[in-house]
């Protein structure tokens, strides 16, 4: 590159990325022939439209890419003929966007999890766009942590919602898809899902589908699924005409048909064995962690997880967690500040920590490796070391298991 500013820059994140321990729940290691993918000429075609149906001309193989990338889609999850997929949203809030506005319309009903409760920003929060240009109402979790599916079904009733957003970013339990779809059904709703954290669990068999419970369902395809930055919608036949309209022209120009290419790839690699096995392992490393944080006198919101992920409760300890977030990030353990359920503090400086095993489960590492990063969690925070003590060990833990 000639450019030595910026390959400098980017060799730095290189090694910053190979000597963490990367426990961000929704980040993850996407393989050289994904990245490979992106980086190349298809990011200099437009392609303004969908396949047989462009502005441009020059868009024979761009078609080719777009629909084999939908093919491998409904592939990896099962799906018939009663099925649709588009494979071009930007992002998963985009993607979200585009769901409202064709099934429940500008100010349209919308239910969806609270941010405080584990949903996402893009679910209605009201410093969003979701929560500016759509109706939402939120329903969250009880004292224990477990979604609240009567509190649910009360706001349904009363409330009268055109769609029902299930799905968190922050949740770590298994949800009832179809108790959900039964009380969209009660009140004349539809059900959509938002799987971008656990696409890969339910495409590696680690987590139940929601596909039979549900009349949409994004996911996007940089987290578990270990693709590029991107998204997918995927919409019972009758619906996709509306959603395709409102990913383009409705909210969006031409694809980033390079995106679209290495999305193709990240299914196929999906389709293996080997990504079966992997996604067993993650679901198998966050109970291991779980069970060791606990046994460390931490408190897990809800009392553990059932997918890949978990929150630390960090009042009892004194320490807020951006604190907890900082020491061990400089120990070489990154996790993210996070709300937890019912959470009485700002959302910037919160009183939990959130942590996932998608990102270390792909490098490699195991129950073992998982009962030692426990250890060195319990260490920092209950400062018995110090951060710069437990880097020098994190360090060796990072150069055994090198970044795909």
């Amino acid at each position: 590159m000639k450019d030595k500013e910026i390959q400098n820059l980017i060799a730095k994140e290189e090694k910053r990325q190979r000597e963490m321990i990367r426990l961000i729940a929704s980040e993850n290691y996407a393989s050289r022939d994904v990245q490979n993918a992106l980086a190349t000429v298809l990011g200099n075609k437009y392609s303004e439209g969908y396949p047989g149906k462009r502005y441009y001309p020059g868009n024979e193989f761009i078609d080719e890419i777009e629909l084999l990338a939908q093919k491998r889609a409904k592939k990896l999850f099962r799906l018939g003929k009663d099925w649709e997929v588009n494979v071009i949203p930007y992002s998963g809030t985009p993607a979200n966007l585009a769901i409202y506005l064709a099934l429940a319309g500008p100010h349209g009903k919308i239910v969806g999890m609270s941010l405080d409760s584990g949903g996402h920003l893009s679910h209605g929060h009201p410093v969003t766009t979701s929560g500016k240009f759509f109706n939402f109402l939120n329903y969250g979790v009880d004292e224990r942590g477990f979604l609240d599916y009567d509190e649910l079904e009360e706001i349904a009733r009363s409330f009268r919602p055109k769609l029902i957003v299930s799905g968190a970013s922050a949740y770590p339990r298994k949800i009832d898809y179809k108790r959900i779809k039964q009380i969209a059904n009660s009140v004349g709703a539809l059900h959509m899902t938002d799987i971008a954290h656990i696409a890969g669990l339910i495409a590696g068999g680690a987590l139940p589908t929601p596909f039979p419970y549900c009349d949409v369902v994004m996911t996007t395809t940089h987290k578990s699924l270990r693709g590029p930055r991107g998204a997918m919608i995927f919409a019972r036949r009758e619906h996709m005409p509306a959603i395709n309209k409102a990913v383009f022209p409705g909210l969006q120009g031409g694809p980033h048909d390079n995106q679209t290419a290495a999305i193709a790839v990240a299914l196929e690699e999906a389709l293996s064995a080997n990504f079966k096995a992997y996604a067993q392992q993650i679901i198998i490393n966050a109970s291991v962690l779980a069970r060791e944080l606990s046994a460390r006198a931490f408190n897990l919101s809800s009392g553990g997880t059932d997918n890949h992920l978990m929150l630390i409760d960090l009042r009892e300890k004194n320490i807020s967690g951006k604190d907890a977030e900082e020491l061990l990030y400089a120990a070489g353990i990154v996790v993210n500040r996070n709300a937890i359920p019912h959470d009485p503090t700002k959302p910037m400086n919160p009183s939990g920590i959130r942590l996932g095993t998608p990102a270390v489960t792909t490098r490699g590492m195991k129950e073992k490796e998982m009962r030692q990063i426990a250890k060195w969690i319990s260490e920092v925070l209950h400062k018995e070391r110090t951060p710069e003590e437990v880097k020098k060990e994190t360090l060796g833990l990072t150069k055994t298991f090198p970044v795909p």
